[in-house]
């Protein structure tokens, strides 16, 4: 269409054709980044990691040291994603910075350790909602035992839900993304004013609320506190979905990069003062070891304090669970998007077949089968064994931390000089201020996130993210070696009218270190 004409030519320079609408607004690619990120419902979630690896100081602060970091590499990824506006992202970008010698093979690992993130985290996000929708069942029949089948078919069906709304809602992705928005944020004030209110004036002083220090894992006080920042890594983690969405965003190499920094702008406020209202509500040091033991888990144990009502606390829940399933339907779209893009360059084995937009639909559906059967293929692992899930679910934040880092370390090293002229370009001191913060939280938390979660360590509590990033890789490298290394040469040239077969000059978009159109 002709308003897009400007995006569409730029799109060509690097490579590809349009080959979806640009239907999403700036409001709705926002709403789309908010639900998955969604961070005060995330962060709720994840009370049960920092509570007791530093207390109340880890939720809070952690959450503060997190935000201040990833603020550093969303600032970092959106100079990239300006200069060049593409589904693939982080292997894209990688493959046009790194020297010659490196790009194929350094590109490869970026776009395999991305995508198993992407989908990891759609696996994630199924296992949280079915086990908040456990809580309420635990809630309201104290008797009732859980099964781990019995949350294994809810993981199933809140997949299938976002599936099917993927599938055949492509239309109505926009206005889902905005109710969502919309949602989050009424979510978030309704919550806080309620437990508040209901809580008083029984809250917990302000010296627990922004003091106290707790250690329960056997760690040393001060590797304890690093480790609660996985909860503020999991609540603000997966800011690059506006990147894989950009080819559907209009004005993309201006709007995109600033709805991943706004995003986190937004994410951050509203999960500090959520957690502040929380731990207020929460009856300070009297309730902590029964909020962190809870059956319940530590957000509706908290709502349930608060109010004194299990009516009142499950209606408060009900925001939480919508929130994400809002955010299991755009983790699938976003990682659905990923999976296109990396098979449109030959990354995947037979990517003939992913790399398919339904004639009538106009969705990458085969990807998304894809997607939603390694899901499943997750779940089964869940059901013999919920500390390889565990583990699978770590890994998500891991391995999108380390694929943010690439590209950021690429640039760096070669003194942020490839950079093009872009839309979006921080001062030169503030880029490498960013950028070399964003590396360092990077590379701490890479390796502190592998580590068992308490000591002693036994075979039920070890940590297993290790393993699951260790097979990502593992299987990337037979894939390199059976087919990428013959056939993967980076960002490829796919425009034209003959579908696969128009691949008419690889590689052409990343040599020289800057977009380049098909005709030079």
């Amino acid at each position: 269409m002709k308003e897009h004409l400007a995006d569409h030519l730029q799109l060509a320079e690097l490579g590809h054709a349009q080959s979806f609408e640009r239907q999403f607004s700036k409001w709705s690619m926002l709403g789309l980044s908010f639900a998955i990120l969604n961070s005060w419902a995330a962060l709720a979630a994840g009370l049960s990691f920092a509570l007791p690896s530093g207390g109340s100081t880890s939720v809070l602060w952690g959450l503060v040291t997190a935000g201040v970091c990833n603020l550093s590499l969303a600032a970092s990824l959106a100079e990239f994603l300006s200069a060049y506006p593409t589904a693939g992202g982080q292997y894209h970008w990688v493959a046009v910075m790194a020297p010659p010698s490196l790009k194929r093979g350094l590109s490869w690992v970026t776009g395999w350790i991305n995508l198993s993130g992407w989908v990891a985290l759609v696996a994630t996000n199924s296992v949280i909602e079915s086990q908040l929708i456990l809580y309420v069942a635990q809630l309201e029949h104290p008797d009732y035992e859980p099964q781990r089948w019995h949350q294994f078919l809810i993981y199933i069906a809140v997949t299938m839900i976002a599936f099917l709304i993927n599938a055949f809602g492509s239309k109505a992705l926009p206005l889902i993304n905005q109710a969502a928005l919309a949602w989050s944020l009424t979510g978030f004030l309704v919550i806080s004013i309620t437990v508040l209110a209901c809580a008083a004036p029984d809250y917990a002083s302000a010296e627990y609320v922004f003091t106290n220090f707790t250690n329960t894992t056997g760690w040393p006080n001060g590797v304890a506190w690093l480790l609660g920042l996985l909860q503020g890594g999991l609540g603000l983690t997966g800011f690059d979905a506006v990147a894989h969405m950009i080819e559907e965003v209009p004005n993309a190499s201006v709007e995109g990069p600033k709805i991943m920094v706004y995003c986190q702008y937004i994410d951050i406020s509203t999960g500090f003062i959520f957690l502040i209202s929380l731990l207020f509500a929460s009856g300070g040091q009297t309730n902590a070891e029964g909020i962190v033991s809870s059956p319940l888990g530590p957000l509706l144990q908290i709502f349930y304090i608060a109010t004194s009502s299990r009516a009142g606390a499950i209606c408060l829940l009900i925001f939480p669970l919508l929130c994400f399933l809002f955010a299991g339907n755009s983790v699938l779209t976003t990682s659905s998007r990923m999976t296109f893009a990396f098979a449109r360059d030959g990354g995947l084995p037979l990517s003939k077949i992913w790399w398919v937009v339904h004639p009538k639909l106009g969705v990458p559906l085969n990807a998304r089968y894809l997607n939603v059967a390694i899901v499943i293929a997750f779940g089964c692992i869940f059901l013999g064994s919920s500390v390889a899930f565990n583990a699978i679910t770590a890994a998500s934040v891991v391995a999108l931390g380390v694929s943010y880092g690439i590209p950021v370390a690429v640039s760096l090293f070669q003194g942020r000089r490839k950079l093009p002229e872009r839309a979006f370009a921080l001062p030169e001191w503030l880029g490498w201020t960013a950028n070399i913060w964003g590396l360092a939280y990077t590379i701490l938390t890479t390796v502190l996130f592998v580590f068992p979660p308490f000591l002693p360590v036994s075979g039920s509590s070890m940590n297993y993210c290790i393993v699951a990033f260790a097979i990502i890789l593992l299987v990337s490298m037979i894939q390199w070696f059976t087919d990428g290394r013959k056939n993967y040469v980076g960002p490829r040239v796919t425009i034209g009218t003959g579908g696969h077969e128009a691949v008419v000059q690889e590689s052409a978009c990343v040599d020289g270190g800057k977009p380049k159109g098909v005709g030079e």
